[in-house]
Order: C-alpha cells, then structure tokens, then sequence
C-alpha cells in the first residue's frame, strides 16, 4: 500500500504561490527536513508552470519567491533549485533564476576556492 505523499505537490505549489508569513512558515519546515526535497521541487516545478501558462505573469512576485528561496533554502538544495530555473527559457522561470542569482545562494553553497 503506498501511503501518499504529504504535502503534495499541488499544495506546495499553492504556498509558493501566495508566499505571506503563513506560507512561509510552512516552507521553512519543509526546507529543514531532507526527505521532503522531492515534494518541495515538485511544487516549485508546478508552481513555475503554473505562472508559465496564467494570461498574467508576475515576474516580480517569481523574482521574490526565486530571491528568498536562495536565501532560505539549504546548501543540499540550491544546485536543484537553479536547475529547476534553468528548466525554461520561458519568462516565469527567468524572473524566478533572476531572483535566485541574485540572492547568491548558490555561491554561498560552492564558494570559489
């Protein structure tokens, strides 16, 4: 029997989309926990999609979701979350790789030696 998946990926999808102090409460749990990554990659592969296909692209608000993921997210998780970024040339994942970038989370995670 496999037990499912909780939170599932549309319900990550729904926080990173609102992001208010709630969702971000929330979000910081399931950064803190490893065995959560694939749930929480999945949601953000679904929210990117999700902005990909809206009539209205926000790329300030995915530049804010992109800027405090860098900051906040674990070392273990930053390589994956430029991937995911890097994962379209379309404009919703440009405005979230640019908030990313600009965070340096990535070089904070693989300093240059």
């Amino acid at each position: 029997m496999n037990a499912a998946v909780f939170p599932d990926r549309g319900t990550i999808a729904e926080k990173l989309a609102t992001h208010g102090e709630a969702e971000q409460s929330f979000l910081r749990l399931l950064l803190e926990n490893p065995s959560q990554d694939e749930s929480l990659l999945a949601g953000l592969d679904l929210h990117l999609a999700r902005a990909a296909e809206s009539k209205f692209l926000n790329t300030l608000k995915l530049e804010r979701l992109g800027e405090w993921l860098g900051n906040t997210a674990p070392a273990r998780l930053q390589m994956r979350l430029m991937e995911a970024a890097r994962s379209s040339q379309h404009p919703a994942h440009q405005a979230f790789r640019a908030g990313l970038t600009r965070s340096g989370g990535l070089e904070r995670a693989f300093p240059k030696v």
